[in-house]
C-alpha cells in the first residue's frame, strides 16, 4: 500500500471514530445542554467570551492570509 493511501485510509478511520464519538455525546449530552443553555445564554460574561473568541479567531483568520509564507518575505 502507498503512503497515500495510508495517510487517506488514517484519516477515514480517524473520522469515523470522530462520528461516533460525536453521536454518542450528541445523543447523551444535548438533553443536558439543552437543560443549561438557558441559564448560559443570561450570562453577559459568557457571550463575551464568545464574541471575543471569534474576533480573535477571525483576526488570527485574516493575518494568516495576507502575510504570506515565512520563506516568501525578504
Amino acid at each position: 500500500m502507498s503512503g497515500r493511501v495510508k495517510v487517506l485510509a488514517s484519516f477515514a478511520l480517524l473520522g469515523f471514530i470522530a462520528g461516533v464519538a460525536a453521536n454518542i455525546a450528541y445523543h447523551r449530552v444535548l438533553p443536558a445542554l439543552l437543560r443549561a443553555f438557558p441559564e448560559l445564554l443570561r450570562a453577559e460574561w459568557i457571550l463575551s467570551g464568545l464574541v471575543g473568541s471569534v474576533l480573535t479567531l477571525l483576526m488570527l483568520v485574516l493575518w494568516a492570509y495576507t502575510s504570506g509564507p515565512a520563506g516568501e518575505r525578504g
